[in-house]
């Protein structure tokens, strides 16, 4: 099998996956933007062979890479990132060089349009906010008038929290609307409550070969503009509601062969057409892992390895890593360069020794949501969790 891997240096665990597929005796051929000689001894170890281009941004530059891999190893059967920003670079190359074991253009460009959910929801019987394509001030104004403030915009195709806003009144819509956005945009009822997701590796039939419940802050659209600090947290369980909601979102948006991180809100109050305090609202669906160093969280959570079942599903379409009984929460603390904390790193440590799994500085790319350093740690119960991130993330 040769598997082409776009990016396999940022995040910087995702080495990880590049070795489990070698593992399996596939040919993991990888295009990035790092010289080769500054990536990870891991990650080159992982690879048969690896093309650096200045910018990934280049088509041209990115095609002749993979055309290079096809013409010395033969036909490519993978092409992916795991990666949100790459996932329409993924979806040409897989369309140009006729790859079928990942969604194409069209299919690409379908599932991140968060206005083409919105059937794909209704679909399953999943409830979403009310939402209305960005076009002109009266249309949102008669929009506002049916749903009420306040409402919140995004970009129709976007990334995390990027150009995400809340929108209080009237006169904050006029001034979102002038000028209009430079790119499309959608605006929703606002919807109260805490952010949830279910993450999952999908075999080729829909079927989860794992499953994984995440809680956030109720914004990261405040946390990215307001330079708040950040916590969430892997659950050892996953919710049952919550689970028969993702399988069904699963099958309507027809994701298959990857590993998917899917938002919902989890109601704070009753809302009319949405549902009860406690019930699950769908957000988006997004086709690939959920950022950062979470898939190292869920390995810790679920004592497992998503990397190697991931690579089982590549190479066997089925999962071959037991199923562990051993769960716990495992939580990310963040802290802000510009913020002066209570506790020192030494002391944090001190504190909670065996407990802290990772802790190192974010990189700069996703800092605005991340923090610019960060623990991780595994506990047992939900007091221990929220001690912990109150502890780490108290201010002088």
């Amino acid at each position: 099998m040769n598997f082409v891997f776009v990016s396999p240096q940022f995040p910087s665990g995702y080495w990880q996956f590049c070795d489990r597929l070698g593992r399996q005796g596939v040919r993991v051929l990888g295009i990035g933007d790092t010289p080769y000689d500054q990536l990870d001894q891991r990650l080159r170890d992982s690879l048969a062979e690896y093309y650096y281009t200045p910018s990934l941004e280049n088509y041209d530059a990115v095609f002749r890479a993979v055309a290079f891999f096809s013409y010395k190893y033969g036909k490519v059967d993978w092409i992916e990132s795991n990666n949100e920003y790459w996932l329409e670079l993924d979806a040409r190359l897989r369309t140009d060089f006729n790859v079928t074991t990942g969604p194409g253009v069209e299919e690409v460009a379908r599932l991140r349009s968060k206005a083409c959910m919105k059937p794909l929801y209704a679909a399953a019987g999943i409830p979403s906010a009310r939402q209305e394509r960005v076009t002109t001030l009266a249309a949102a104004r008669r929009f506002s008038l049916e749903v009420g403030f306040p409402l919140f915009a995004k970009p129709e195709v976007g990334m995390g929290a990027d150009g995400a806003r809340k929108i209080c009144d009237e006169a904050e819509l006029a001034a979102f609307l002038s000028p209009a956005p430079q790119r499309p945009y959608v605006i929703e009822e606002f919807v109260p409550g805490d952010i949830v997701s279910y993450d999952a590796i999908l075999d080729s039939h829909s079927n989860p070969l794992f499953e994984n419940m995440e809680e956030f802050p109720p914004s990261m659209a405040d946390v990215a503009e307001r330079s708040l600090d950040l916590a969430y947290w892997c659950r050892p369980k996953v919710d049952p509601r919550l689970r028969s909601l993702g399988r069904a979102a699963a099958v309507s948006f027809g994701l298959r062969s990857r590993f998917v991180h899917m938002e919902f809100f989890r109601l704070s109050q009753s809302r009319p057409g949405l549902g009860e305090t406690g019930d699950y609202v769908g957000l988006e669906v997004n086709v690939r892992p959920p950022g950062g160093h979470t898939p190292d969280m869920m390995d810790f959570a679920h004592s497992t390895d998503v990397y190697q079942i991931w690579a089982d599903m590549v190479c066997h379409d089925r999962r071959l890593v037991p199923r562990s009984a051993r769960a716990s929460y495992c939580v990310y603390a963040g802290r802000r360069k510009g913020h002066r904390y209570a506790h020192s790193d030494g002391e944090i440590r001190a504190r909670f020794g065996d407990a802290i799994r990772m802790s190192g500085p974010v990189p700069s790319a996703i800092a605005d949501e991340m923090c610019d350093y960060s623990y991780t740690a595994t506990f047992q119960t939900a007091r221990e969790r929220d001690a912990f991130v109150r502890y780490v993330q108290r201010l002088a």
